[in-house]
């Protein structure tokens, strides 16, 4: 299984609040709170190294370490 595949599901903050599904055809939608889809957009996985853009050509990115995602200030846990 190749990295960006390990990766597809769902990712949480532990409170819930911010969700990032990272979708097998190398797309990602984001929920905040109560609002769904708040950003979507196409990701690109390196090793455990995640880029994002968003629609709006907005960009970020995160590192997997030990089952955790940590992206932009947060941590993200995979949501079984």
């Amino acid at each position: 299984m190749d990295n960006a595949n390990k990766y597809v599901g769902m990712w949480v903050t532990r409170d819930g609040y911010i969700r990032h599904e990272l979708l097998p055809n190398g797309r990602y939608d984001e929920a905040r709170g109560n609002k769904k889809s708040a950003y979507q957009g196409s990701y690109i996985i390196t090793g455990d190294h995640i880029d994002y853009k968003d629609d709006t050509g907005f960009t970020a990115d995160g590192d997997f370490r030990e089952g955790i995602l940590y992206h932009a200030g947060m941590v993200l846990y995979r949501e079984d």
